[in-house]
């Protein structure tokens, strides 16, 4: 049996075919090489495997079923040399703890967050983003993230998740909508109405709010999709339609938005702690070991807002 020579690169080089469809796109867009090149490399790399992975064509390429089982182990290596790199890198600098929000929800949980961290704060260096939730788990896995406010992410098999709390969605309407005139509403009344979809940067609600308006068998069909808050708002109110989302955008709703609740059984979705299980970090255990207090302090803070 011959040395194992395969490397770093041509895994890299292999995803990056993968999710181009072909060669020559992925040799000048993605990877600033020569196709013929890119090309050799594929073919090393399949002998090394032992298997073919990729069937060339005019069109492009395809992956073989060999290349599909080898395309999950790849992406996942990647992963970890990368969290490794970073590990590496933070363990010679300053102390630091890598915080991420699903975009605006950092209102609610970056106090209680810091809160948490404050006997720490004067020895380490916290840094916060704000992300979609499938950035922020691709962080997490690549450890440029120690923990995140998130949604739990499927083939993500290294991140762990801690529950949080449960979010009802809420029906996001015009402020003269006729149906803002109503303490709640029945989204049986919401058949007919234009509806503002989220996109696939957020797969969780999607997923959720396609299986509610599928489990009620309405009559309800997408006009446009958001990818964002912000974008949500605008569109609510420019096309007099109306967007399912979770209640804590709230925090954002300008003063030509309003929102409802929806009456029944509405839909719910969850906000988890996400981290690597292979984070060693014991400011990540320490945070972990208060997340009962975390979530304690945030109630009785909405409690308090609500009096």
């Amino acid at each position: 049996m011959g040395f194992l020579v395969m490397e770093l690169r041509h895994l890299r080089y292999f995803v990056a075919v993968a999710e181009a469809g072909g060669l020559t796109i992925a040799a000048e867009q993605k990877l600033n090489t020569a196709q013929p090149s890119l090309s050799r490399q594929i073919r090393d790399l399949e002998v090394e495997v032992g298997a073919q992975l990729l069937i060339r064509s005019a069109r492009g390429v395809e992956l073989t079923a060999a290349g599909r089982a080898f395309l999950d182990h790849a992406r996942l290596a990647l992963a970890q040399a990368e969290a490794a790199i970073q590990s590496a890198r933070r363990a010679t600098a300053t102390p630091t703890f890598a915080l991420g929000f699903l975009t605006g929800q950092e209102m609610n949980w970056l106090p209680e967050a810091m809160h948490v961290l404050r006997d720490e704060l004067a020895r380490i260096e916290v840094t916060v983003s704000s992300q979609y939730s499938p950035l922020l788990g691709d962080a997490l896995m690549k450890g440029k993230l120690d923990l995140a406010f998130m949604r739990a992410e499927p083939d993500m098999p290294d991140l762990r998740y801690q529950f949080i709390t449960k979010e009802p969605l809420i029906a996001v309407l015009p402020s003269d909508h006729r149906l803002a005139a109503l303490d709640k509403v029945d989204p049986r009344d919401l058949v007919g109405e234009r509806f503002i979809a989220v996109s696939n940067t957020a797969p969780t609600l999607k997923a959720v709010t396609d299986e509610f308006i599928s489990r009620l068998g309405l009559d309800i069909h997408p006009s446009h999709e958001i990818d964002n808050i912000a974008m949500a708002m605008s569109i609510v109110a420019s096309t007099r339609g109306f967007a399912l989302l979770p209640v804590y955008v709230e925090n954002f709703l300008p003063s030509s938005v309003t929102s409802r609740p929806l009456s029944g059984d509405p839909p719910t979705i969850d906000l988890v702690i996400g981290y690597n299980k292979t984070n060693t970090s014991p400011i990540l255990r320490l945070f972990l070991s208060r997340v009962d207090d975390l979530i304690s302090r945030c109630r009785l803070r909405r409690a308090a807002s609500r009096g």
